[in-house]
């Protein structure tokens, strides 16, 4: 099986590399918010209000907070049907919109923190009010709003004033699960990163070091090299990699330890770099266990990469995917498959697709971006393997975008 080569060069020193001068930001931008912009016009809708961080970063190209937005509902922004969107930003911060040529305007938000008692109600019926108005200019007369996630009590108000709302986080995945050639060359920058801190993780392995040192050098890798922040902190060892979904720990790495780990890294421009590597920590050689669990991830990771294509259902993809021995089904990784772009995103799919009878008969398009996974441990192992993938989907295969090695000690 073949893959093509990807974008990013490696070699090139990403720190003082000048990408803003070499990507069109602004296509970028365009790209995005049309996208958001034919979906509502699919659905006969006059826009939509998004509190996501990454949605807001999706639909402006604006960011602000990104960590702290998530769980403060500070921000939001309204994107029309047609034309500019309309931003409300954390007082104080509208000097961040400057030179954003997706905003027609730049609001100070109305938010709900720390807001107790009577001064809550002051600002509910504050904000309402102007969503209203939005509502009356770009909603029309049946008043029907999408929303991704809206303040439960301000919400309950903006119904009962006859706003309809609609669920629009659906919305949003349709939208960014397609990538243009400016988002696919972003991407590879932030798989540049990734791909650096392997090769530094994997230079750092040694016995006695412990699992949140070596996590620590996939931080500092990111923040060095331009990229903003990570979204888990899965790096285990020896025992710990058994089950998945360990955080790392004060552990120290042994002689003889697989080492497994998940970048989960947002680089540059705010784009994911999603790979998982297991390296075997020397001195001496891997065990025949070892290499058993490796080469049953690796077979896992390449045979699905295998059956992608253009056109494939996802129903079609999920009966074909590989299947774990079962010995393994207990801690068998959940995710086949998802996007990824901005985040991790629509597609997910998983063996579980085929149990729900309304499951979808969509299936995968050009231009999608998807991670392929693995975890195999027994289920009553002692250790287990994580790889993972990054490929671009095409009309005939895919098209490979995370190209650091695999272990070759533990493919032998």
């Amino acid at each position: 099986m073949t893959f093509s080569p990807p974008h990013h060069k490696p070699g090139v020193d990403m720190g003082t590399h000048d990408f803003e001068a070499e990507i069109d930001t602004r296509a970028l931008r365009a790209w995005r918010l049309g996208r958001i912009q034919e979906q509502l016009r699919k659905r006969g809708l006059g826009g939509v209000l998004l509190y996501d961080p990454v949605n807001i970063r999706y639909a402006t190209g604006g960011r602000n907070m990104m960590i702290w937005t998530m769980h403060n509902a500070a921000r939001y922004v309204f994107v029309p049907a047609a034309g500019k969107s309309i931003m409300f930003e954390f007082p104080g911060c509208a000097h961040l919109a400057e030179g954003l040529d997706t905003l027609a305007e730049v609001r100070t938000s109305t938010g709900f923190l720390f807001a107790g008692g009577d001064r809550r109600n002051r600002r509910v019926r504050q904000w309402v009010g102007e969503i209203l108005e939005l509502v009356r200019t770009y909603c029309g007369a049946d008043r029907r709003l999408a929303a991704d996630h809206v303040d439960v009590e301000a919400g309950q108000v903006l119904v009962a004033e006859g706003v309809r709302l609609v669920e629009g986080q659906s919305l949003m995945e349709q939208a960014r699960c397609i990538k243009s050639p400016e988002e696919i060359s972003v991407m590879s920058l932030a798989i540049g990163v990734a791909e650096t801190a392997c090769a530094r993780i994997r230079e750092a392995l040694e016995p006695g070091r412990t699992e949140a040192q070596m996590w620590s050098i996939l931080q500092a890798t990111n923040a060095e090299m331009g990229g903003e922040y990570i979204e888990t902190k899965l790096l285990t060892s020896g025992a710990r990699t058994n089950p998945w979904f360990q955080e790392a720990g004060e552990k120290r790495i042994r002689p003889g330890d697989l080492v497994s780990f998940d970048t989960d890294l947002v680089g540059p421009f705010g784009y994911d770099a999603d790979m998982s590597r297991t390296y075997f920590c020397g001195p001496g050689r891997p065990s025949g266990k070892q290499r058993e669990l490796y080469g049953l991830a690796f077979d896992e990771v390449h045979h699905n990469m295998s059956l992608l294509k253009a056109g494939l259902s996802f129903r079609d993809y999920a009966e074909r995917a590989w299947e774990a021995p079962p010995n393994f089904h207990k801690n068998w990784y959940n995710g086949l498959i998802h996007g990824i772009g901005l985040c991790n995103e629509y597609p997910v799919l998983s063996k579980r697709f085929l149990e729900f009878d309304d499951a979808s008969e969509a299936g995968f398009e050009e231009n999608m971006l998807v991670c392929v996974e693995s975890y195999i441990g027994e289920d009553d192992g002692v250790e287990g393997v994580k790889l993972e993938q990054m490929v671009r989907i095409t009309a005939t295969g895919v098209e490979l975008m995370t190209t650091y090695p695999f272990d070759e000690q533990l493919l032998a």
